[in-house]
Formats: structure tokens, sequence, C-alpha cells
């Protein structure tokens, strides 16, 4: 499975952003999917996951209650719809597929990945 993210970009703290990843194949629909960042200088963290029919979701602590991840299996697409941004958002952030019907917040669990797209928050 091929991902690629979108909408990344630059937004000053307390503004919002919607990522996107889109999938190749028609699979993305049997499998959980997650989001993860990673700032410079420091390790890949988990953000937030969900099963593969979008019936459970979990957060990292420093999201839950601002960012909303969901998904439309027909159209093969992930999204993250991140609000209330603080400049330690700031990262890169990527999408990844997990096989398996229920999330993971581990990377090592992940088994493909998009190639990232960068959020710049300003304070």
């Amino acid at each position: 499975v091929q991902l690629v993210e979108s909408g990344g970009g630059l937004v000053q703290a307390g503004g919002s952003l919607r990522l996107s990843c889109a999938a190749s194949e028609r699979t993305f629909g049997n499998y959980a999917m997650g989001w993860f960042r990673q700032a410079p200088g420091k390790e890949r963290e988990f953000v937030a996951a969900i099963s593969w029919s979008g019936g459970s979701t979990v957060y990292a602590d420093s999201v839950k209650g601002r960012f909303t991840i969901s998904r439309d299996n027909a159209k093969m697409t992930g999204y993250l719809q991140m609000n209330s941004l603080k400049p330690e958002d700031t990262a890169v952030y990527y999408c990844a597929v997990h096989r398996g019907l229920v999330y993971s917040t581990s990377v090592s669990e992940y088994d493909y990945w998009g190639q990232g797209t960068q959020v710049t928050v300003s304070s």
C-alpha cells in the first residue's frame, strides 16, 4: 500500500489544518491506520490511530481534544483534523497503515508509511 500525505503548511498558533492520507489500494479499508509526527532532533511519536472501520480511535495525550482522526474507506483516504494548533505541534507528520483490524500506538507495528508532510506552527 502506498500512502501520500497532503495538507501540511504554515499556520499561526490557534489555527487549524486538515491533513489527508491517500492510499493506493482498496485493502486500505481492511487495515487500521495511524498518524505520527517527528520534530527535528526527536524520535517519531504517536499522534492518533483509528481502527479499520473507524469505530475506534485513540489519541496521544498531547493532542487529545484538539485533533480528530477519521477515514473514508470508499475514498481510500484518512484524515487528521488539527485545531488549536500550538508551536510544539511543529513537525513532519506521517500517516501509516497497520495490517491489523485494531489500531496500534507503536511505530514498530506499522507496515506502510507515507513520505510525510511538514506542519509548522508559528507563535
